[in-house]
């Protein structure tokens, strides 16, 4: 019997997790089936209730659903408890479910796997304070930065974050207008991008050399690669992410790894493609 998966959101329909996931089982000769799942705001229990009925295996859950994911869950995963959001749900033998948050290991692969950066021994930026940087921080310490700096328009929101997280590594935090000098790795995890907007930093925040990451992905650079880049810095935006916390779900519910490259490949063609015809 097939099993099923999906993806949980309002909205939904602009998803790319059907074509990832349905390329992954392609490449791994899984038997799955992988859907999308549109729920209102206030309604994400009976759907997910009913899926999980019907037989379903596992969800991933993108906005606004990450908070009533991790109160639904019956266990949590140590990222998905220190993110305090839940972007995966996994059927479990004994018939619960495990709650946990591939976001920021996807993160990381995408960095140090796929585009060959450093992260470990390296000065490392963190804009933003909401919840994508929450669950980026666990997995990012875990490389062992020499430094890891969270800045943010609101300086006490960034400074109470790097106390929740003081306990798993050396990290500190200010607003935007304070940021020290000479980063080698920045990671834009502010709004800032979605909106069109460019974080208000300082170019002497970047080393000579330093990488720049923006969370955001799309058919055109974001203004915070473009701003980056100007400088000398190398760039690159989320999609690679995108791919590698699937990734992470995957390998959770399947017991098995899959290729990103292939998949992140035929991404990156698709959105070539959407930009040539703008």
């Amino acid at each position: 019997m097939t099993d099923r998966y999906a993806v949980i959101g309002n909205p939904i329909k602009q998803s790319m997790s059907p074509d990832i996931h349905g390329a992954f089982a392609r490449e791994t000769a899984q038997d799955m089936e992988y859907g999308k799942l549109f729920a209102e705001v206030d309604g994400f229990k009976p759907v997910v209730d009913k899926f999980f009925a019907d037989g379903g295996k596992g969800l991933n859950i993108t906005a606004p659903f990450k908070l009533d994911a991790f109160d639904y869950a019956d266990s949590l995963s140590e990222r998905a408890r220190t993110a305090g959001a839940v972007n995966t749900l996994a059927l479990q033998n004994d018939g619960t479910l495990l709650g946990d948050n591939t976001d920021g290991p996807g993160l990381v692969s995408d960095i140090v796997n796929s585009l060959g950066w450093k992260i470990a021994g390296q000065k490392v930026l963190v804009l933003g304070a909401g919840g994508a940087t929450r669950g980026t921080l666990l997995p990012l310490l875990k490389q062992q930065p020499a430094q890891l700096h969270i800045a943010n328009r609101t300086a006490h929101k960034a400074q109470q974050l790097a106390e929740d997280f003081s306990g798993y590594g050396a990290i500190t935090a200010s607003g935007l207008d304070a940021v020290p000098e000479g980063f080698d790795l920045v990671i834009n995890a502010s709004a800032a991008s979605l909106s069109g907007e460019l974080p208000p930093l300082s170019p002497r925040a970047l080393a000579e050399g330093c990488c720049a990451y923006d969370m955001v992905y799309g058919a055109q650079p974001t203004p915070f690669m473009r701003w980056a880049a100007e400088l000398g810095a190398e760039v690159s935006d989320g999609l690679g992410m995108l791919v590698g916390q699937a990734a992470e779900s995957f390998a959770l519910w399947r017991g098995v790894r899959p290729q990103v490259a292939p998949v992140l490949t035929m991404l990156r063609d698709r959105l070539r493609a959407q930009a040539a015809s703008e």
